[in-house]
This record gives C-alpha cells, sequence and structure tokens, in this order.
C-alpha cells in the first residue's frame, strides 16, 4: 500500500510535494510514535525543526 502511495505522489504536480516520517516521544508513557504528514517540498526542513 504504501509503494502505491508514493508511486502517486511521483506524477503530475506530486513532485513538489514530499511524504514525511518524525518519531513523536508521548509525554505520558514516554513511548514513541511515528506521524506521516504530505507536505511541501520547501517546508521540509522546518517540518524537522519543530
Amino acid at each position: 500500500m504504501a509503494k502505491k502511495a508514493v508511486a502517486s505522489l511521483q506524477k503530475g504536480a506530486g513532485k513538489g510535494y514530499a511524504k514525511v516520517i518524525k518519531m513523536v516521544k508521548s509525554e505520558k508513557t514516554g513511548a514513541y510514535t511515528f506521524q506521516e504528514d504530505i507536505i511541501p517540498n520547501e517546508m521540509v526542513k522546518d517540518y524537522f525543526k519543530k
């Protein structure tokens, strides 16, 4: 399923976007979760600075 989502980003206007995955630690339990987003290529560095 992931291959299909990534492949669809490579066609047409989707080339200006990137799928990013960030690991976030829960304050309550201390466990890590993964947060996935699709953002414009220009905002990738700012996304990971947060």
